[in-house]
């Protein structure tokens, strides 16, 4: 295909998606599968290919994520009605401390996001985001924002999750510098990430409804958000609540399930024992676990038919968020098949920059035209390694500045990007932007800063 003709089909696809977005009646899911049309269309894709591209794309997305999301969002609406999202916000602000919500649950989404997904992470611990938010009366946005920073940063740059991983075993990194030098250089990127959460969430004052149905958006009150003189003021149905290890187990036991299969792998265990651990831990089945646990642990009150009903409640939120994460996921493919993102990385690769940005910007790139970070960290890895190997760059900081450069500008290609605004019902882009793509570069600018310095002080 012609290098300008990709370009200018990228350009006029992006162009015409914020348009319809911001300026059209057109649904966002509709206005995804238009533009993904359209970049592939204009960018010189057969038209035949260009609609395989979009089924593909959307299937892939969905086949990873999809089943995780109704599981989780049945699973949520059981701890919800039970009150195990109430006895988790107890147990989580008395352990925390009050006040400090924001940083706790960010540090819960730190840990959390190095076995698994963070796509499955926040669908998990959304409904103690929502409670602790309608506890404390603190903005359910600037909450789940803290989650997501927590959550995404470590996906991005500790191994075991695939991408760094892979990242790693490209530029033939030693393993166990990566994992120590991702936890060190997580730190900093997920506290501006938290430090602006705070500040979204004065400006997007959003609480969930009492009755779990829907928001309620209002100005931002310093008294309101004080609450009750003690925590036990903030619960006071806390002695008909569930057990704090009932309420957890949902959530932890598949997280235990995952990380069981993720360290089988990581030490190469293989057999029966092997051939398990992958079964057990794989998202889909750990969590459909959970799911069960929750039925006959928190639900086993409940008749048949009330227990049915208060899942397919949580089905009925999750209908919109599959249909456009899956048209994100659609858009990323089409732009990847159409080979924008290579062309893009090697000319990037041709600049007279730092050698250690070459594989951030590239990645940056990447990022920012289809949406994976997986496949923007491989992409670059693939393109700058062999460039790096000549110029004597350390291997464990090449893997760093790939993966930081990742984490850049989540946007509207981004499935993580819908994942974490419609569950936290903002539905306008502008605020989706201000929400989850403005404190995605926050992190990635602190990055990039980090990056630089440790690899002149110890590359």
């Amino acid at each position: 295909m012609n290098e300008t003709q990709m370009i200018l089909g990228l350009v006029i696809g992006v162009f015409l998606l914020i348009f319809m977005i911001l300026k059209t009646k057109i649904h966002t899911f509709l206005a995804l599968i238009i533009a993904s049309a359209v970049t592939g269309i204009v960018g010189g894709m057969p038209l035949g290919d260009t609609v395989t591209a979009i089924t593909e794309g959307f299937g892939s997305t969905l086949s990873s994520i999809g089943i995780i999301i109704g599981f989780g969002v049945m699973m949520g609406r059981i701890l919800e009605v039970s009150g195990a999202a109430e006895r988790m916000a107890y147990t989580f602000i008395k352990r925390m401390g009050k006040g400090r919500e924001d940083w706790a649950l960010a540090l819960t989404g730190f840990i959390v996001s190095i076995p698994i997904f963070a796509d499955s992470g926040f669908v998990i611990l959304t409904p103690l985001v929502k409670s602790i938010s309608r506890k404390t009366k603190k903005s359910v946005v600037g909450l789940g924002c803290a989650l997501a920073c927590g959550l995404f940063v470590t996906h991005h740059l500790v191994p075991p999750t695939p991408g760094p991983l892979g990242v790693a075993a490209i530029f033939g990194a030693d393993l166990g510098q990566v994992i120590l030098w991702g936890l060190v250089m997580s730190v900093p990127a997920t506290i501006a990430g938290v430090i602006y959460a705070k500040h979204l969430g004065k400006k997007l004052y959003q609480l969930p409804a009492d009755d779990g149905k829907g928001w309620v958006r209002g100005e931002y009150d310093p008294q309101a958000v004080s609450g009750a003189q003690n925590i036990e003021e903030m619960f006071p149905n806390l002695d008909k609540l569930p057990s704090a290890l009932l309420s957890f187990m949902p959530i932890v036991l598949p997280v235990i399930l995952i990380f069981i299969n993720t360290l089988c792998s990581a030490l190469g265990v293989t057999g029966k024992v092997g051939e398990i651990a992958a079964f057990i831990g794989n998202p889909v089945i750990a969590v459909a676990v959970g799911l069960v646990v929750s039925i006959y642990t928190l639900a086993g009150k409940e008749t048949r038919a009330d227990a049915i009903k208060r899942m397919e409640e949580g089905v009925d939120s999750a209908g919109i968020i599959l249909l456009i994460t899956g048209a994100g996921g659609a858009f990323g493919y089409v732009i990847r098949q159409a080979g924008i993102g290579d062309y893009l990385g090697n000319l990037i690769a041709g600049l007279p920059i730092p050698a250690i940005l070459i594989p951030f910007l590239i990645s940056t790139a990447v990022r920012c035209i289809q949406g994976s970070s997986t496949v923007a960290m491989v992409t670059s890895a693939s393109i700058s390694a062999p460039i790096l190997t000549t110029l004597g760059i350390n291997p464990v900081f090449a893997t760093m500045a790939t993966c930081m450069g990742a984490m850049a500008v989540g946007h509207f290609n981004d499935s993580f990007f819908w994942v974490v605004n419609r569950m936290l019902g903002i539905t306008e882009a502008k605020e989706q932007v201000r929400t989850w793509t403005v404190p995605t570069i926050v992190m990635w600018v602190t990055g990039c800063i980090v990056v630089v310095v440790c690899n002149g002080l110890f590359g």
